[in-house]
C-alpha cells in the first residue's frame, strides 16, 4: 500500500509540478508578446515622435530666424531714428545761428527719413519757419504756408497742428496787408502824379 500512495503522489506532484511550469511558459509567452506589442508600438511611437521633434525644431529654427530679423529691424529702425534726430536738431542750430539755407537741408533729410512719422511733423515747421522768418533773405510766405498746410495734412495727430494753423492764419492775414500796402502805395504814386500835372 505505501507503494501505491506513493506511487500515485508522484502523479498528483508531477501533475502540479506540470501545471506550475505551464503556468509559468503561459506568463512568460503572454509577457513576450506584450514586449512585441510595446516595442512596435514604441517604435511607431518613436518615428512619430522623431517626426514631430524634427518639425519642432524646423519650427523653433523658423521662429528663431524670425526674432533675429526683428531684431535687425528694430536696430536699423533706431539707428534711423538716431539719425533723423540728429539732422533734426542739426537744422535747428542752423536756424538759431541764421543759417537757413544749410537748416533747410537739414530738415528735409529729417523729413525723407521720417516717411509720414515723427519727427517729420517737427521738420515741416521748422521748414515753414525758415521761409516765413524775418531774417530770411529768401522768405517766402506762400512756401512758409504750403509747408504748414502740409503738415496739417500728413500729419493730422501732431502737437504742432495748432501752431501751424495760427502761423497759417497770421501769414494770410500778412500776405493781405502786403496787397494792400501795394495797392495804397500805388494809389499814393497815382494821386502824385495827378498833383504833378496840375502843378503844370
Amino acid at each position: 500500500m505505501g507503494r501505491k500512495r506513493t506511487g500515485t503522489r508522484k502523479y498528483i506532484y508531477f501533475y502540479v509540478a506540470s501545471l506550475i511550469f505551464l503556468s509559468f511558459l503561459g506568463c512568460a509567452t503572454v509577457e513576450k508578446t506584450k514586449a512585441r506589442v510595446e516595442v512596435g508600438t514604441t517604435s511607431s511611437e518613436t518615428k512619430e515622435q522623431a517626426e514631430a521633434g524634427s518639425l519642432t525644431l524646423e519650427k523653433k529654427k523658423e521662429h528663431e530666424r524670425i526674432e533675429e530679423e526683428e531684431k535687425t529691424r528694430e536696430q536699423d529702425k533706431t539707428e534711423e531714428q538716431t539719425k533723423t534726430n540728429e539732422y533734426l536738431l542739426r537744422g535747428q542750430k542752423l536756424l538759431a545761428q541764421g543759417n537757413y539755407e544749410a537748416s533747410l537741408r537739414e530738415n528735409q533729410k529729417t523729413l525723407s527719413l521720417s516717411a509720414n512719422k515723427p519727427p517729420g511733423d517737427e521738420a515741416l515747421f521748422n521748414m515753414g519757419l525758415i521761409y516765413a522768418h524775418s531774417g530770411n533773405p529768401k522768405k517766402d510766405y506762400g512756401k512758409s504756408i504750403d509747408f504748414f498746410k502740409r503738415l496739417l495734412k500728413d500729419y493730422p495727430q501732431s502737437p504742432l497742428v495748432e501752431q501751424a494753423k495760427i502761423w497759417i492764419g497770421v501769414l494770410q492775414e500778412n500776405e493781405k496787408l502786403i496787397q494792400m500796402l501795394e495797392k495804397s502805395k500805388e494809389v499814393d504814386i497815382k494821386i502824385e502824379e495827378k498833383k504833378r500835372e496840375k502843378a503844370k
